[in-house]
């Protein structure tokens, strides 16, 4: 955790160590940090330098650990420093960046990005980049990097990024995605289902845009590749195909209503409903949550009993009716 303030694993075990004691040589410290000395005695040195440890005016060559609150106070207000000074070029950065933006011509307006490991490095600086909100179109089949390792989604959601998704139904039906969706949800991101989406995207902040090189029809089957889309004409289309793509999209979220609870349903059954309602099987629906065809038809059976209808088209209608569905965010 001290890495933020330079401290290699070493150094800082070993200061964290060293707090624990009144004192310690290096020798002992080596033994019961189970190190070699010539590694430990390199720490100690760094640390001494970076006043985070001093030895003891007894003359015995002890090793005493300085106040963290003072000592790491002094390194935090430091880095504070570096970020002020590096925030203050990136304004400057920004504001150059921004006046040859405007000077783009007609060309100028896509990057192109070719490979793997770049499409996948752009994928990344995207989120990292975004202020207030992300915006992603996720259809099924080959993806550059998968919903498991796009970590970067989880820190910008922590930052306070807001993401709005919509996925392609089939993406649903790729077994153990609903727990995903699920994660995904409980940190607030607003997803939502759609019979077909046209490409795959990410936006950050309504500023850039990543979408594929190859076309839908040929996704997989050549080098990977990405556009990056700056601000003009053509980013403000692919706002308005995520406005339309949206607001046409059924909300995947399942939050037990007043009405829903009243008449006795519970959270298996909302989910049950929420991906019946969203074009799914029986058998897609029981592999996402876990459940028998069996119990899924039961599911749905006693919900159609309870609503006196005979199809499902009837008890979608019913369920709307009867507010047993959260409103679509």
């Amino acid at each position: 955790m001290l890495d933020v303030l330079g401290l290699d694993p070493i150094e800082e075990a070993t200061y964290r160590h060293l707090i624990t004691l009144p004192s310690a040589s290096s020798t002992d410290l080596a033994l019961q940090l189970e190190l070699p000395s010539a590694e430990l005695q390199a720490a100690l040195k760094t640390l001494a330098e970076k006043g985070l440890v001093a030895t003891s005016t007894n003359g015995t060559g002890q090793y005493v650990a300085s106040p963290p609150l003072v000592a790491l106070g002094s390194l935090v207000r430091d880095r504070q420093d570096d970020l002020n000074r590096a925030r203050s070029e990136l304004e400057v950065l920004t504001e150059q960046y921004r006046g040859a933006a405007a000077k783009r011509t007609a060309t100028d307006v896509i990057d192109v990005v070719t490979g793997a490991d770049a499409v996948a490095q752009r994928f990344a600086q995207l989120q990292r980049s975004a202020r207030t909100e992300v915006r992603a179109l996720i259809r099924a089949g080959v993806a550059v990097v998968s919903a498991a390792e796009n970590v970067e989604e989880d820190a910008a959601a922590e930052r306070g990024v807001t993401y709005r998704v919509v996925l392609e139904r089939a993406v649903l039906e790729q077994p153990g995605f609903d727990a995903n969706i699920e994660s995904a949800m409980s940190r607030g991101e607003l997803v939502r289902v759609a019979d077909r989406i046209p490409l795959r995207m990410m936006m950050a902040d309504q500023e850039l845009a990543l979408i594929p090189l190859a076309s839908a029809a040929n996704e997989g089957r050549s080098e990977a590749g990405a556009l990056l889309v700056h601000p003009s004409a053509l980013l403000d289309s692919l706002v308005a195909l995520f406005d339309y793509t949206w607001a046409a999209a059924r909300s995947l979220a399942a939050e037990p209503t007043d009405a829903a609870t009243r008449d006795g349903l519970d959270g298996t059954d909302l989910r049950v409903l929420t991906l019946m309602l969203s074009g799914l099987t029986d058998q897609a629906v029981g592999s996402q949550l876990g459940l028998s065809i069996r119990t899924v038809q039961r599911r749905v059976a006693s919900l159609m009993e309870a609503c006196g209808v005979h199809t499902r088209i009837q008890l979608g209608v019913q369920a709307e009716r009867r507010g047993w569905l959260a409103e679509t965010p």
